[in-house]
């Protein structure tokens, strides 16, 4: 420098001068064209991950001094090069030079790797760019997506922006340095994905059209196409994962942690054992009870406080065995009871095999076999129709349902129902057995189903007195039954000739006829051995108003006969509908044609639960439930539908969902909260059937009865008056170990509910949210506290 400066000073130039700078010129020209060739070799190869050693740390920071922190551009703003934008430096070369060699490499490996590659490098600095939101996003919402949208992005801009491979090579070099650090982070993520998606690279455009028709509506969340479904809660794509996932994923967990360490679950310590229903173990309660004779111990008395314990196992519990085989035989220690057995193993109702319990399909009434009865009902009644006319049973006083579980095989759905510990554990062999059924008696108070909503009525030697106190228990069913709709009784009074059966056939046949129900057939099954009477309910008022006697009477016009929770029961009559748009005014549509009609007496005037006209509600609500069935809950769940038999809904509106597994070997009980909207009419309407309940309570059901629970926007409803540990509790109860509880709900509540069930243990099988609504899945486990938790009330 300072000869060149002096030279230029005087003029003048001397021959060493002028030697020396030609020696001088040609020693850098050669030094460049060696850097230059060291540089061309090194860059045909591709840089392994070892070679990115930079922290991430200083990289990250590095790139949020340099990118424009505004992310609210378009696609194309992000992917278009515009040297305005780029630091001064991105133009003149980088500082860093193991980035800048990084880069030289990464530009030389884009001219020689296919466009799809190019789109992957856009995709690449897209997704850097967006760090915060969409790592934020892939961890509630699931990767896959984000990246399917991403990439939908990337293709789009590559189309719609491509330049020659001069071009690309300054692109690149601008986005690189801009990027610094996160385009090292890129490579890496890069190199994976292509790794990963050589092999579909020339199906790129039918994956591309598949992605975009996955793409489903906001109330389908999540799409089973959409999400891969793991063991973790959140998934990620790359080899490393960026600070903002690691501080939020930690944070959560910190936040998980605190909140079950908030509550420590501890076991039940009470009488009944493995077999505990709080309502109707109340022991404490009973004890206090002035009569029994009304059979009000068996009765609901829940306590002041539900549980807010978990329930123990029996020892030796096993995976229940699955429908159809379950229908014949079950794990002996699951329900280890053998009282029954001995009792009644010579009617056929259960029997001790081995490890198994087995039912060999008969009961008192059809010792040679229930598909026998059941067909010869039919032969001596054809109206009955078996799972045509007639969809929806109510089987009084079932044992072991077996009734119930045969008339599957016809197209029948059966409500049965028994009381606790009458004979042991029926009800629980029923459930157990994959049938539906519940614990529940013909006492001092209305069945918890509305009016005029079964088919038919069946009782099988059931020894509920009929005929006692004016027909009180007898008019119930009454209230029940369909208009048009059938009572089945086959019962010693109907065959048999005993004085004490003569004096309550006579006492039945006249009460019968006060109600106006008409005698269709009697007639005796000379293979079973037995006589069934088959009654029918009038469908109009006018033998009530002809009656010499208005005995029974007929209830005050005030009268509810959908009121069913906790009412008195009445020795009176409920009027039968006469106008033609009131519900019960017709019969229904035969089976399946009902499951799918909007009910006739849905008005359009009448203002749906989700604010539309009824009618269109009723069928928003179907076809929603259409479509997250078949694409999420069957297919994108990761659930072994051949496992699930028994399902509740714990808050059913229309009975979509249940309408929905329609085509699955499952039924669904469907529950109504009795908060909310009184649509479980619909529900039986529709062919199928379900229940009133207060979540605030425990469920009429033995523990360990349901394989899947379903809630939609249930638990942010209830906890607003209920103790949301008490029902996560009584999930637990009732919920068979390896069963799956899917919510729907908001976020917030999710996270409560997740941190809940994870401190029991069990399995989050997958959680995803969007616009502030959240779904999660969970499997139960076998696990179970030591700590003991002692039910005061309870214990005998």
């Amino acid at each position: 420098m300072a000869n060149g400066k002096y030279t230029r000073v005087d003029g003048r130039r001397s021959a060493s001068s002028y030697c020396s700078t030609v020696t001088i010129t040609v020693f850098v020209a050669l030094c460049l064209v060696g850097v230059w060739m060291m540089t061309s070799s090194s860059s045909s190869s591709v840089v392994p991950v070892q070679n990115v050693d930079e922290p991430a740390q200083e990289k990250k920071s590095e790139a949020k001094e340099q990118l424009p922190e505004s992310n609210e551009s378009s696609s194309n703003q992000q992917f278009e090069d515009n040297n305005a934008d780029l630091p001064e430096d991105a133009t003149k070369g980088g500082k860093n030079e193991k980035i800048q060699e990084n880069i030289e490499k990464s530009d030389e490996k884009s001219n020689e790797e296919s466009k799809f590659d190019d789109g992957s490098n856009r995709q690449t600095q897209n997704d850097d760019n967006k760090t915060g939101d969409r790592d934020s996003k892939t961890d509630s919402e699931g990767g896959e997506t984000n990246t399917d949208e991403s990439e939908k992005k990337s293709y789009s801009d590559e189309n719609g922006n491509k330049s020659d491979s001069d071009d690309g090579e300054k692109k690149s070099d601008r986005k690189s340095e801009e990027s610094s650090g996160e385009k090292v982070d890129g490579q890496v993520e890069e190199k994976e994905d292509q790794n990963e998606n050589k092999e579909s690279e020339k199906s790129s455009d039918d994956k591309r059209e598949d992605d975009s028709k996955n793409q489903s509506s906001n109330e389908l969340f999540p799409s089973g196409a959409q999400l891969e479904l793991t063991n973790e809660t959140t998934t990620q794509k790359g080899s490393f994962s960026t600070q903002a996932t690691e501080s939020k994923n930690e944070k959560e967990a910190q936040q998980s942690s605190n909140q079950q360490n908030g509550y420590n679950w501890k076991l039940c310590n009470v009488t009944a054992g493995a077999d505990f229903i709080p309502c109707l173990d109340n022991l404490q309660a009973i004890k206090k009870l002035r009569s029994t004779k009304h059979y009000e111990h068996r009765e609901r008395h829940c306590p002041e406080e539900p549980p807010t314990c978990l329930v123990p196992l029996p020892e030796g519990y096993k995976r229940s065995i699955e429908w159809p085989t379950s229908r014949e035989k079950i794990w002996y220690y699951n329900v280890p009871h053998t009282k029954l057995a001995k009792i009644k193993g010579h009617q056929n109702w259960v029997k001790v095999t081995g490890e198994y319990l087995t039912f060999p399909g008969g009961g008192t009434q059809f010792k040679n076999g229930a598909l026998h009865y059941i067909d010869f009902i039919q032969e001596s009644v054809p109206d009955v129709a078996w799972g045509k006319r007639t969809r929806v049973v109510l089987d009084v006083g079932c044992g072991v349902a077996s009734f119930g579980g045969f008339l599957f095989d016809r197209g029948v759905l059966t409500m049965s129902f028994a009381p606790k510990d009458e004979h042991e554990a029926q009800v629980q062999f029923a459930l157990e057995r994959g049938i539906p059924a519940i614990s529940a008696v013909m006492g001092t108070e209305r069945l918890p189903f509305p009016g005029i909503v079964f088919d038919a009525v069946h009782c099988a030697r059931c020894r509920v007195p009929w005929h006692i106190e004016g027909g009180k228990l007898l008019l119930e069913l009454n209230r029940v039954l369909r208009p048009g709709g059938f009572f089945i009784w086959s019962a010693t009074p109907v065959y048999q000739k005993l004085p004490e059966d003569v004096e309550i056939w006579n006492a039945m046949s006249q009460l019968i006829k006060a109600m106006c129900w008409e005698l269709v057939s009697i007639s005796k099954d000379t293979i079973n051995k037995v006589g069934i009477a088959v009654y029918r309910k009038p469908t109009s008022n006018e033998c009530y108003e002809k009656r010499s006697q208005q005995q029974p009477p007929v209830c005050l016009g005030s009268d509810d006969p959908n009121a069913a929770w906790h009412v008195p029961l009445q020795a009176c009559m409920h009027n039968v509908p006469e106008e033609s748009l009131k519900r019960g005014s017709q019969w229904p549509e035969q089976w399946p044609a009902r499951l799918e009609k909007t009910p006739y007496w849905l008005l359009s005037s009448q203002v749906g639960v989700y604010g539309k006209s009824a009618p269109e509600d009723f069928t928003a609500d179907y076809e929603h439930w259409k479509r997250v069935v078949s694409k999420s809950y069957l297919n994108g769940m990761g659930i072994n539908w051949s496992t699930v038999r028994n399902v509740m809904d714990m808050r059913s509106v229309y009975g979509g969902f249940a309408a929905a597994m329609k085509d699955i070997s499952v039924w669904v009980m469907n529950v109504i909260s009795i908060d909310s909207p009184d649509t479980l009419p619909i529900i039986y309407e529709r062919g199928l059937f379900g229940i009133y309940h207060d979540w605030c309570e425990s469920f009429s059901t033995y523990p360990r009865t349901y394989d899947l629970l379903h809630a939609d926007h249930l638990f942010s409803k209830i906890k607003k008056r209920c103790n949301l540990v008490a029902v996560v509790a009584e999930v637990d109860r009732i919920l068979r170990p390896e069963g799956k509880l899917i919510v729907r709900d908001d976020v917030e509540t999710i996270n409560e509910l997740e941190s809940m069930v994870k401190g029991m243990q069990w399995e989050v099988r997958m959680t995803y949210s969007k616009d502030k609504e959240g779904l999660l899945c969970v499997e139960k486990s076998m696990w179970r506290p030591k700590e003991l938790e002692t039910i005061k009330y309870a214990i005998a």
